[in-house]
């Protein structure tokens, strides 16, 4: 089966909806933040690196501090570049052979890649879908959720291709303001018409 990409901007839902999809359709999935998480904390020579790029102040008993990586690359465009050179190869060996194992084994894979269109990746999947949601809601889900202040927020959502050029450029999009039950409706519509 081809596989399938999940993009949108920051706190728009596309883990909520990822999540909502996978009650409709099977399928292996791939969570390019969690990647990002996991080589941060787990992988030696992107450890080394970031330290070598942003210096031992993203450090924290003995661990990348990802807030405070985050302070950094989210104030210094340059920064936020340099920290993307180092994870998105990598990310991309990850998922790559993934999809083409999926492939293969006549699965559907999925694929929550938050910078699909930023790094170009479009191309490697049959349909992507953009969950997409007000701007008023990114910017409250960030500072509720995720206990950022609205400074950062903002300079986060800026840093991101704007919603909506994603929106024009997806196969499909989930609009997620609302309940989740309307998200789980549009997961059962999307679901039934990949079963097509």
């Amino acid at each position: 089966m081809p596989s399938l990409g999940i993009t949108g901007g920051v706190a728009t839902g596309k883990s909520s909806f990822t999540r909502a999809l996978l009650k409709y359709l099977k399928a292996v999935v791939f969570d390019a933040d969690q990647c990002a998480r996991d080589l941060l904390m787990h992988d030696p020579q992107v450890q080394e690196e970031v330290l070598r790029h942003f210096g031992d102040g993203v450090e924290t008993h003995g661990a990348i501090d990802r807030r405070k990586l985050r302070e950094i690359v989210f104030s210094d465009s340059g920064k936020r570049r340099a920290l993307e050179q180092i994870l998105h190869p990598r990310i991309r060996e990850c998922w790559v052979p993934q999809a083409g194992r999926a492939a293969k084994s006549g699965e559907w894979m999925v694929a929550d890649i938050p910078l699909l269109y930023e790094t170009g990746a479009e191309p490697y999947f049959k349909a992507v879908i953009v969950v997409a949601c007000s701007y008023s809601t990114q910017i409250a889900r960030m500072i509720a959720d995720r206990n950022l202040d609205r400074e950062i927020a903002e300079k986060i959502i800026a840093s991101q291709l704007d919603l909506k050029i994603k929106m024009q450029k997806g196969s499909m999009v989930v609009w997620n303001d609302s309940a989740p039950e309307c998200l789980d409706e549009q997961a059962v519509l999307i679901a039934s018409s990949l079963h097509d």
